[in-house]
């Protein structure tokens, strides 16, 4: 069973603020309820502003963030769920020629329910404090973008109190996944598995391993976000007992001459 919990606006602004600190920005400021981070790389989630509370934004708030991520000379983006309260911001935005891309899942689960999709004779992948090369070498391997890969391995190494899974066998990561710990949740990033070993149940010995690692922290709450337009990891996180509580999409300024 998939969880179907309701969040409240306490939640939902710690969902927030935990993503944002899971990935480590160069730099996050905060206007008018706004979380603004400023970061290099293709991680959109570490260079695009997100609200903390749902309600109607004024256009003056919009000119700020505009103005905060022109003055340091990046795009300004925005990361908006798809709630109606946002409807008549959507609007201004395409007024001001931004396009939404990227859908994505925000989904909510379990750390007890996550914990049961270990593999059948109950392995779990090994969870440590830091990354080794292993890991990060999946990240760069084929099948996955190697420069985005790099980005993500950066981010993740360097924030603070996360923890990393890798699956290893014959001297290499097979399977590999973080997990961050902030504002009363656990959330897990950066899943993945080798191309040529996919179907085989490694990620959810990665999810398994990572739910034993929260439970022994205190931690029961935990999140996620994955690209709505991934099926098999939908149907993965699924298994895990996650239900998806909203989505979002990504508004960026197109550069016009």
């Amino acid at each position: 069973m998939t969880n179907t919990a309701v969040l409240d606006a306490t939640d939902i602004e710690a969902i927030e603020r935990a993503t944002i600190a899971a990935v480590s920005p160069d730099l996050t400021e905060e206007i008018d309820g706004w979380l603004l981070p400023f970061a290099s790389g293709t991680v959109k989630r570490a260079k695009s502003a997100v609200p903390l509370h749902r309600g109607a934004v004024e256009a003056a708030t919009l000119d700020r963030i505009e103005d905060r991520y022109d003055s340091r000379k990046a795009a300004p983006a925005l990361r908006l769920a798809d709630a109606s309260c946002f409807d008549s911001l959507r609007a201004e935005l395409e007024r001001r020629h931004y396009m939404a891309d990227s859908p994505t899942c925000v989904q909510i689960g379990s750390v007890q329910r996550m914990r049961q999709v270990a593999a059948p004779d109950g392995a779990l992948a090994d969870v440590d404090r830091a990354p080794d090369n292993a890991w990060s070498a999946l990240f760069l391997g084929e099948g996955f973008d190697p420069v985005d890969g790099a980005h993500r391995v950066r981010m993740l190494s360097r924030a603070k109190g996360t923890l990393y899974a890798s699956v290893r066998e014959g001297g290499r990561t097979v399977a590999a996944g973080a997990m961050a710990f902030g504002h009363g949740w656990a959330s897990v990033h950066g899943m993945r598995t080798d191309q040529a070993q996919r179907g085989r149940g490694l990620a959810g010995r990665v999810l398994a391993g990572l739910a034993q690692a929260a439970s022994e922290r205190g931690f029961e709450r935990v999140f996620l976000q994955v690209d709505a337009n991934n099926q098999a990891a939908l149907s993965l996180y699924r298994r895990a007992g996650f239900g998806t509580q909203w989505k979002y999409s990504y508004w960026q300024r197109q550069q016009w001459p």
